[in-house]
């Protein structure tokens, strides 16, 4: 199968690891990675600021970047989010927006996959970000994949559903919120013990682990994918 990878602009400056991450993971399950290198931002963060106009071409160029693709996959469930529930209304009549799927929904639901064949003997907890809970209903789709990776010990993150108090642009209109919300989860993830916090979106995990690090806690991030590509 040829598998269109859309990165994100957010994972393709700070986080290309985990694109590289992604493209392991299903070249070891024996499919085609298609990289358009045109791709460019989804306009999350336009039109969460009220620039719906401007978002509008980004919309449209996304639909032609990925054009004749049967299946297009993002490590990000809030870009996914923005382009399934947005991009419909933004492009012109008759254009057609390609299926997008976030990853841990790619394997699952698409491929019928829950063993990756990855190896990561480390205490695990997982964050369920707010669009891959709340937009996308990935319920157990991430754990499933999580915990079918051979040794790694899944822990229960207390208050596992309360926003992490990112929000992209949330977090720079109201930083006091969002730093006191942080502070909570990121508390809540260090009552686990666990070794490694995992996400599946960059910007929360970015987020928690700014407070973790400048706690110096010995708690790091990683996204699903990153764990998923393990063994390799």
């Amino acid at each position: 199968m040829r598998v269109g990878l859309f990165l994100t602009c957010l994972n393709d400056m700070l986080f290309a690891g985990v694109g590289k991450a992604v493209v392991r993971v299903l070249e070891r399950l024996g499919h085609e990675v298609v990289f358009p290198l045109a791709q460019t931002c989804c306009g999350q963060a336009h039109l969460n600021t009220g620039y719906r106009s401007e978002c509008a071409p980004l919309a449209r160029k996304f639909a032609t970047d990925f054009a004749g693709l049967d299946h297009v996959v993002s490590p990000s469930a809030s870009c996914v989010a923005m382009v399934r529930e947005h991009h419909p209304a933004l492009v012109a009549p008759g254009v057609r927006v390609p299926p997008v799927h976030e990853f841990t929904e790619f394997l699952v639901d698409v491929l019928g996959v829950t063993d990756v064949g990855a190896v990561f003997p480390h205490r695990v907890t997982y964050h369920p970000t707010c669009h891959g809970l709340r937009a996308l209903n990935l319920g157990d789709r991430p754990t499933a994949l999580l915990r079918a990776v051979r040794g790694l010990s899944l822990v229960d993150l207390p208050e596992a559903t309360q926003c992490c108090g990112f929000g992209g642009t949330f977090a720079l209109k109201n930083a006091d919120t969002s730093v006191a919300m942080g502070t909570d989860k990121a508390r809540h993830v260090l009552a686990t013990d666990a070794e490694v916090l995992a996400a599946v979106d960059n910007s929360c995990l970015m987020h928690i682990g700014g407070l973790l690090s400048r706690w110096r806690a010995a708690t790091r991030v990683l996204h699903v994918a990153e764990i998923l590509a393990s063994g390799d």
